[in-house]
């Protein structure tokens, strides 16, 4: 038996230009979905949803440490990050730095990142 869930409201954030988000977006629409889809380089990201994230992943997984934009901040910057909130000021700053992309559905994280797999168990 297979089963159909049918979400009211999918949002996927992002920058347009990353690779992992063209790639998560694309599997998507391949498998028949059409997340409204938030430019966080463009639309700003608040602190709550950063913290609400954080809640769901953990700040150390929403922060994308193996990224350029955290590799090109300097010594002093990264290691004032010893915590959610101050992982969250950063983010806020410096929005690239956060892991992308994360897909909300009925206004509830629930990926991070884009392993095909887990989008395949979570969705399919």
């Amino acid at each position: 038996m297979i089963i159909n869930f049918i979400f009211a409201d999918m949002i996927i954030y992002g920058i347009p230009n990353c690779n992992t988000v063209k790639k998560a977006r694309t599997w998507l629409a391949e498998n028949g979905f059409n997340p409204e889809f938030h430019d966080f380089k463009k639309s700003g990201i608040t602190a709550e949803k950063l913290n609400e994230w954080c809640a769901v992943f953990g700040w150390e997984k929403v922060l994308n440490k193996k990224g350029t934009t955290w590799k090109k901040l300097s010594p002093e910057q990264q290691a004032a990050v010893v915590d959610q909130a101050s992982a969250v000021q950063v983010l806020l700053q410096h929005t690239s730095a956060i892991k992308r992309p994360v897909v909300e559905l009925d206004q509830k994280a629930v990926l991070i990142g884009f392993e095909e797999d887990s989008y395949q168990s979570l969705l399919k």
